[in-house]
């Protein structure tokens, strides 16, 4: 068996040192070298590779025939639905999010469902099993049948998995796990990469469910190489202010469903809940309307989901007016205001905008764009919109409201909330499938738009 070597590569041009350097002698970097594996024991049995490998062969595609995948449920149906229907036997799952948000809790409480049925097997590696059995008593979860192990070393952990052949893993975290075929400290970026790609083919051969938990950076990414991303089936990310007691689960990468599912989640003091009816914890129902607050309905995987978009508007007393945005982009907000002055005839060169999204959510679509300039105008003549209005549609440079997708969903979503009027593009207005008790106003150009409030 070869012993394994280790080398340092640079990240900016590729070239590799024996040893570490601060500076790369070939391209100049500082800090760029990282250990790598460039020879290893290679693996045996049937653990070698990948679950299902063709060992070379070529093969046509239509050959290959699909097979229906048992999906496990996961007791957590707004978990299910990002992951787009359940776990899938030999899938890797990885799961980021802001310390303390709730990424261990969901995934005990998980565990501690499918451990009623399958085998299962929690690998902590950040705290000890008393903390671990502190938090399941604390949210009165019955664990008899869960295993619990305490390892950061990911031969033993491997050599242990294999003895115990669990459905469903979960690694807490995967920055603390090391392999002895490096010196690199845990955390690293050659241990972390190194580490899960020793877990992920262990998945693939075994069949069995693999969740890793990741750090994040100070910008809410996952912390470590972003290999680590492709090297999984699917990235969750956990998100929400820790003030707030709800949770929003969402999926960026899914091979096995579709991305940009949503599950949404509260904290209580049994644990994380389901939250069946998010709409309504996006919106904030006033007693009287308000100036400066629009309705939107925004699309979220293949759920629409209502979102109240405030904007305050103020006299500016700086030479540059501030433009401050929460879950909204804020360059994309420049170029609304000054769409809204060519084409709309209202200026606000002089004046502060705030916006903000209600509930923590993040718009990152383009059909909020309408509901922002109206929210934005609303607050600027300090008028409320109309009761029971919802808007959607994206803006273009030339003041045309272009449609966006699943139009009719949305509408749907809108009337079944109790709302009476839309404006939305004219491309998504459809006479014969519009909701009963909905008044629909479908708008081509930004100014018709103003015109209709």
């Amino acid at each position: 068996m070869a012993k394994a070597k280790t080398l340092y590569a640079c990240s900016a041009c590729g070239a590799q040192s024996p040893k570490w350097a601060g500076q790369c002698g070939e391209c100049g970097a500082w800090n760029t070298l990282s250990e790598v594996l460039v020879q290893s024991s290679a693996p045996s049995g049937r653990f070698a590779g990948y679950a299902g490998a063709a060992g070379g062969q070529v093969q046509r595609l239509s050959d290959v025939a699909p097979e229906d995948v048992q999906r496990l449920t996961t007791g957590l149906s707004e978990l299910d639905r990002a992951l787009g229907g359940g776990l899938v036997p030999g899938s890797v799952v990885l799961i980021g999010g802001d310390p303390g948000i709730g990424k261990s809790t969901l995934l005990l409480q998980t565990l501690a469902t499918l451990s009623r049925e399958r085998g299962t097997l929690y690998v902590t590696g950040e705290e000890s099993p008393r903390q671990v059995s502190l938090r399941a008593q604390r949210l009165s979860l019955q664990v008899d049948e869960l295993r619990l192990m305490a390892e950061t070393r990911v031969e033993l952990i491997l050599e242990t998995a294999r003895a115990e052949n669990p459905a469903v893993m979960v690694i807490d975290s995967i920055q603390t796990v090391y392999t002895d075929q490096l010196q690199s400290a845990p955390g690293s970026v050659a241990q972390v990469r190194e580490s899960a790609a020793q877990l992920v083919r262990f998945a693939k051969a075994s069949g069995t469910v693999l969740l890793l938990v990741g750090h994040v950076t100070k910008e809410g990414q996952l912390a470590g190489p972003r290999v680590l991303e492709h090297m999984v089936d699917s990235v969750l990310y956990f998100e929400g202010d820790s003030g707030s007691r709800y949770r929003v689960i969402r999926a960026v990468k899914n091979r096995f469903g579709a991305v940009n599912e949503l599950g949404v989640f509260a904290m209580t003091e049994q644990g994380l809940r389901e939250v069946t009816n998010p709409s309504a914890i996006f919106l904030s129902r006033h007693a009287e309307p308000v100036a400066g607050s629009a309705i939107m309905v925004t699309l979220e995987g293949s759920r629409p989901l209502l979102v109240e978009l405030q904007a305050l508007v103020d006299t500016s007393q700086l030479g540059n007016p501030r433009r401050v945005t929460v879950g909204f982009e804020q360059n994309r907000l420049a170029m609304l205001l000054a769409v809204l002055h060519r084409h709309g005839g209202v200026a606000t060169f002089d004046q502060d905008v705030f916006i903000n999204a209600v509930g923590g959510v993040r718009l990152t679509e383009t059909g909020a764009d309408l509901a922002l300039l109206l929210s934005v105008l609303s607050s600027l003549r300090n008028r409320p919109l109309p009761e029971g209005l919802v808007v959607f549609g994206e803006v273009g440079l030339a003041g045309e409201i272009r449609p966006v997708a699943n139009g009719q969903d949305r509408l749907r979503e809108a009337a079944k909330h109790g709302f009476k009027q839309a404006i939305v593009p004219a491309a998504n207005l459809s006479k014969r499938h519009l909701p009963e008790g909905l008044q629909v106003h479908g708008v081509q150009r930004l100014d018709e738009a103003l015109n209709l409030i």
